[in-house]
């Protein structure tokens, strides 16, 4: 092995990238049937368990820059399954909401999701798939700011 394949071999960034292709893959696909993406659904589950939430404070949730949270927001806003408007307390800031049709349409793609979740933990084993989340929650504690200006 080279000395260029080994520095690849042990990137923790390339492991976590590929892992994060394959398995969102396997969401996506899933999803598909009800015309969503894995990403589209995360952001639908938040809103349909919190209510409201700022585009910043959605963004934080999930781990995501807010102008990437804004795109991913644009086509869900286009199919009338988010709602995204001015705050009346502060002009600067854009509150998210779920609409009855984003609502209806999580609910619809929740037993596709439960399906490649339940799918995905008989594979790799349920404990091991409780360990890989906590793991990779920890990731987000390691005191990085990757969207800090």
């Amino acid at each position: 092995m080279s000395a260029a394949e080994s520095r690849a071999a042990l990137c923790n960034n390339l492991a976590l990238r590929k892992a994060a292709r394959y398995l969102g893959a396997t969401y996506d696909k899933a999803l598909a049937p009800v015309g969503l993406r894995a990403t589209q659904f995360s952001i639908l589950q938040h809103l349909g368990a919190r209510g409201e939430l700022t585009i910043t404070a959605l963004a934080d949730m999930i781990a995501m820059d807010r102008t990437t949270m804004a795109s991913n927001l644009k086509p869900l806003a286009r199919e009338g399954l988010v709602t995204v408007e001015t705050s009346a307390a502060d002009r600067r800031a854009r509150i998210v909401a779920i609409t009855p049709d984003g609502l209806a349409r999580m609910e619809s793609a929740l037993p596709l999701w439960n399906d490649v979740q339940t799918r995905f933990e008989e594979r790799f084993g349920t404990e091991d798939a409780a360990r890989l989340r906590g793991f990779l929650e920890a990731v987000l504690d390691t005191g990085f700011e990757p969207w800090a200006e």
